[in-house]
């Protein structure tokens, strides 16, 4: 298939991801005070982390409870520095074959946007420890030979996945007018809700990352695959040998 952009998520799919996003979250709300199942806490991943939080206290209190607000945003904060402390002591580490797939898609011509649920701060210091923010300007764009093309987080579109509006923002920022010339790929039911409601050409589930096959089967998609290898097989009729 003619693929002139591939819309890759972070955690989970290019970026090795144990559940530290989940026991960060895990964490975050026990010291808040909030009792939420692993299955909840792994159903939500991929959306906006700020989103995550309001979600989960409206399920709980309700958004007309006076101290909505006041909670969702301490728990985010809260959230937020158990998340940073875990990556000053953990640095991230990419997925088997992430670095070889960018080189590969770059060979091929294919613009790379990175895409996440986390915010700005985050998002950068991740790229940081990963060398992946080579040749990135202040708009998060490569301004010459970079690894990726474009990085986006939620913090920089209004509605974060499983909305589509990063993939939206990764196609403008990268002069793709076509959303069938777009493949997008990542590890949670989110990611493929959004390649979905985009309209992507090809819309790829990843099996090493959280989420179970069965668990990403019941969105509509394009194929799941084991790993980043399988991407070749969709782009210029490229197979794996």
């Amino acid at each position: 298939m003619d693929i002139k952009l591939a819309v890759l998520d972070m955690a989970g799919t290019t970026v090795r991801d144990n559940k530290e996003v989940e026991n960060c979250f895990a964490e975050s709300l026990v010291q808040a005070g909030l009792q939420i199942s692993e299955e909840r806490i792994l159903a939500v991943q991929g959306w906006s982390k700020y989103f995550v939080f309001e979600t989960l206290w409206a399920e709980v209190i309700g958004k007309d409870h006076p101290d909505y607000r006041k909670r969702v945003d301490e728990n985010y904060a809260l959230f937020k520095q158990i998340l940073e402390n875990h990556y000053k002591k953990h640095p991230a580490q990419p997925q088997p074959f992430a670095e070889e797939t960018f080189q590969w898609l770059r060979e091929k011509g294919v613009k790379i946007a990175l895409t996440t649920g986390f915010y700005r701060e985050i998002t950068d210091v991740i790229l940081a420890q990963l060398g992946w923010n080579k040749g990135l300007d202040d708009n998060h764009l490569a301004n010459g030979q970079g690894i990726i093309n474009c990085s986006l987080c939620s913090d920089d579109v209004e509605n974060g996945r499983p909305a589509p509006d990063m993939i939206f923002l990764a196609m403008k920022k990268l002069g793709i007018n076509d959303v069938k010339q777009v493949l997008k790929i990542g590890d949670t039911p989110s990611d493929l809700e959004a390649g979905k409601a985009a309209g992507a050409g090809v819309n790829l589930g990843i099996l090493n990352g959280t989420h179970t096959k069965a668990q990403l089967q019941a969105i509509e998609n394009t194929d799941l695959i084991e790993d980043l290898r399988g991407i070749k097989n969709y782009i210029n009729n490229e197979v794996i040998v």
